[in-house]
């Protein structure tokens, strides 16, 4: 057996969502490097031309799309293009998502919704546009980026654990119901990762910095790289017997209780 060509992605056609930047494009270019070929979206024509320009500075020669998620016509419409462009997709991230950061009573039931929305009910269309092909392929794998809040509740995250909780329990359901299919779909759960969106918060001194390093075992912050190898396993062929799995990627936080008060 040619092991390494176990973890090729050569000849595959990935979609991240959401990729123009941070964890979707550190994913992305991982794949890239291993073979694949590249597809993301995002929700304006700025931030796919951003991506783009990004993609290619990296060397990586990428398809964008403006599409938004959440919108079933504009996905199916993104998917047939793609298909038609580029190819089938032979693996999936659902990486787009946002976070509001509201203590739950001041939360609207609309801005509650949005959460749900984008970080929940996107997933499941984006999945529910690929899967017909990936049958009719005979193979597909769709990776959600889950959260450590898939597991863990936190002050003013109502929405984003209730989303996250959810989408485990969706990633488990397409397990279940397309494994026959060979189709696997798995979660990645990243811990606290040093993006320009948690910049302010990684500053010396600041009590959330110095909170995340004395509750990560591994004492520092991930970084988007450290997705990498997760990512190209759960998308290569090394990963054909997993299914329904979430693969937490956080420096062994979920695994510790803390330390001791002196």
């Amino acid at each position: 057996m040619d092991f390494a060509k176990k973890f090729s992605l050569e000849g595959k056609i990935a979609l991240v969502t959401g990729a123009s930047y941070g964890i979707g494009f550190a994913i992305a270019s991982a794949y890239a490097e291993a073979g694949a070929t590249i597809v993301f979206n995002d929700i304006k024509q700025e931030l796919v031309d951003k991506g783009i320009a990004a993609y290619k500075e990296a060397g990586i020669n990428a398809h964008g799309y403006v599409c938004d998620v959440t919108n079933e016509d504009q996905v199916n419409a993104m998917i047939a293009q793609i298909e038609k462009e580029v190819g089938v997709i032979d693996i999936l991230v659902n990486n787009a998502g946002i976070i509001k950061r509201i203590p739950m009573i001041e939360m609207t039931a609309a801005e509650f919704r949005q959460v749900i929305d984008v970080d929940l009910n996107a997933p499941f269309i984006m999945a529910k546009a690929v899967i017909p092909s990936m049958i009719k392929k005979g193979h597909g794998k769709i990776i959600n980026i889950c959260s450590m809040m898939s597991e863990l509740g936190r002050e003013t995250v109502s929405a984003y654990a209730a989303a996250k909780g959810g989408l485990k329990m969706l990633t488990k359901n397409i397990a279940s119901e397309y494994g026959e299919f060979n189709i696997q779909c798995n979660g990645i759960g990243p811990g606290y990762i040093a993006t320009p969106q948690t910049a302010p918060l990684r500053e010396d001194g600041h009590p959330f910095n110095n909170f995340i390093i004395s509750k990560t075992p591994a004492a520092r912050w991930g970084e988007p790289e450290d997705l990498a190898g997760p990512s190209v396993f759960l998308a290569s062929d090394a990963s054909d017997f997993v299914n329904g799995h979430i693969l937490y990627v956080d420096g062994g936080i979920l695994a510790y209780i803390g330390k001791q008060p002196k």
